[in-house]
């Protein structure tokens, strides 16, 4: 009698732990919709769409990258990258050089006048948070702080292999 007890109280916390992922799935996804919005009205016009500054971020972060796998990193298809790496190489915030292990391959990296608007939004933005942070309560402004490992944690998983967006559909 004990084990099926046992047996029906895991089964029930595992149940209630699905369902607390499902939930807190929901609730973090709501969320990110929220702070994306707040992220759009912070970021100062440049005539870079989210996307081009994405992936110039994503060119700075990670350093020179294939156009395939930074299509597959931006979640775009590889002539939409193709295009918009001409854009931005036309603005001089990218450049394409050979690819040292293969001439035939193009590493498409970031330049110091991409780098420069990447920083000058960064900028902008940090200004314009810092003041909606001092709306805040120091404990909310702890509880943000204390937040950020997570977020980042959450931000690096989503480059896993597993998740796919076939696997997510």
């Amino acid at each position: 009698m004990e084990i099926s007890v046992g047996s029906s109280l895991r089964t029930a916390d595992v149940a209630f732990e699905a369902r607390s992922e499902r939930t807190l799935a929901v609730e973090v996804a709501a969320s990110i919709e929220r702070l994306l919005g707040l992220f759009r009205s912070l970021s100062p016009p440049s005539g870079l769409s989210l996307t081009a500054a994405a992936t110039l971020a994503t060119l700075e972060r990670s350093g020179p990258s294939r156009l395939t796998s930074l299509a597959a990193k931006e979640g775009v298809t590889q002539p939409a990258m193709t295009q918009l790496i001409a854009r931005l190489q036309e603005s001089g915030l990218v450049s394409r050089t050979a690819d040292p292990a293969d001439g035939r391959v193009v590493q498409v990296r970031v330049t110091d006048e991409g780098r420069a608007m990447l920083a000058r939004r960064r900028a902008v933005r940090a200004e314009r948070l810092a003041e909606i942070l001092a709306r805040l309560s120091p404990e909310e402004q702890a509880a943000l702080g204390a937040a950020l490992p997570a977020i980042d944690a959450l931000a690096n998983a989503q480059q896993a292999p597993s998740l796919t967006k076939e696997s997510t559909r």
